[in-house]
């Protein structure tokens, strides 16, 4: 009996667990009807469904393309809904509530101001009210029994000139909710190189910051990211993985920039579902999360655009644990390795890793030893008969 038992974590209890998120775009996880509902109110008539089941079916087959220049098109719907208070205000609202109902304990949730400035809104009524929509989320999160603290990242484009602003922007507001910046879009033709002069900004204030590198492009994003601009972590970082040989023998050769970032500890935010769709990783079988977990890397686990990838921080889980035969251990690696790498003070991760991810795994693990009980138990044969 006890060899058919599988300590392999359930649905259930990866819903339960602890969990921390580092990538997340608010603007890739509305929920399909409040897409539906906001470009209502506002009249925005360009949605390709109105119904919400059919729209949420759009977006995720539109970002399966298998191109990150496609993926990135269907932000146009989202954005679009995002341009009053009224929006952005429910997104940020939701994107907390809907983390919370999934287990998330500490999430950093990026979005890029300039991009939501179409109805009349400045950059810094942009972030004061996302920022008033995360704390409301929180608190709804809390009266349904659920306790998550997010963080916002304010993102520049890459393709576009506001970088230095944006990071300027995000340190007003860095002890107000905004604990660090990031650039994204496409990678192929807009180097993070462009965008020096943000970057020197943001160490010389102490500031934290991510870049989105080694997706689509390659080594040469990650290692500009890194010896270039000074990146704290890698927003995927997945092409890592070109500067790893594996011989026939399984013998494992790092080149010089992989020993670079696995030495330094540089935090990869990889997203695995979202890799798959980008054309970064052909199958969660073949998604290099499997060997640089193997190799110590550090890994985190992340959704990207929850709403494009139809997916949450417990169906990645669900997938790696299917795929790679992960069990709880595994999981609170990947989730203490997240809040390590999270853009808060020390003691405040190392309180949220001792009073809350450890004992909730611990939790989640006294109940397979308790069910491995039962299950092991051979019943009574008939002694109440008598």
């Amino acid at each position: 009996m006890t060899s058919e038992l599988s300590n392999l974590p359930t649905a259930e209890q990866i819903r339960r667990a602890p969990k921390v998120l580092l990538h997340d775009h608010l603007d890739g996880g509305l929920r399909p009807a409040t897409v539906v509902e906001l470009a209502s109110e506002i009249g925005y008539t360009g949605l390709p469904e109105t119904d919400p089941d059919r729209l949420g079916t759009w977006f995720r087959e539109a970002a399966d393309s298998g191109s990150l220049e496609r993926y990135l098109e269907t932000f146009t719907h989202t954005c679009a809904v995002m341009q009053t208070r009224e929006g952005l205000f429910r997104g940020a609202a939701e994107c907390a509530e809907d983390l919370a109902a999934d287990g998330v304990v500490y999430a950093e949730v990026r979005y890029a101001p300039e991009q939501h400035l179409e109805g009349g809104l400045d950059l810094e009524e942009v972030v004061q009210i996302v920022n008033e929509g995360f704390r409301e989320g929180e608190r709804r999160a809390r009266e349904r029994g659920h306790r998550i603290r997010v963080g916002a990242l304010l993102t520049a484009m890459r393709h576009a000139a506001r970088a230095l602003e944006i990071a300027e922007l995000a340190n007003r507001h860095r002890d107000l909710g905004v604990v660090g910046f990031d650039i994204a879009g496409a990678e192929a033709g807009f180097p993070p190189t462009r965008h020096l002069d943000a970057f020197e900004y943001l160490k010389r204030e102490n500031n934290h910051f991510t870049i989105h590198a080694g997706e689509a492009f390659g080594l040469p994003s990650i290692w500009q990211a890194l010896q270039w601009c000074g990146a704290d972590r890698l927003g995927h970082g997945v092409r890592i993985i070109d500067d790893i040989e594996v011989a026939d023998d399984g013998t494992v050769t790092l080149g010089r920039l992989a020993s670079y970032v696995r030495d330094k500890r540089i935090p990869l935010e990889l997203c695995p579902t979202s890799n798959l769709q980008t054309g970064a990783a052909s199958s969660y079988a073949e998604h290099p999360i499997g060997l640089l977990r193997r190799l110590q890397f550090r890994c985190t686990v992340n959704t990207d655009n929850r709403l494009m990838s139809d997916t949450s921080m417990t169906r990645e889980f669900e997938h790696l644990v299917k795929t790679f035969r992960y069990t709880l251990d595994d999981l609170q690696w990947f989730t203490v390795n997240g809040m390590k790498s999270a853009f808060l003070p020390f003691d405040e991760r190392l309180a949220m890793i001792n009073d809350v991810i450890k004992p909730g795994y611990a939790e989640l693990r006294s109940e397979w030893l308790f069910r491995q009980s039962v299950a092991t138990t051979s019943p009574s044969s008939g002694s109440d008969a008598e």
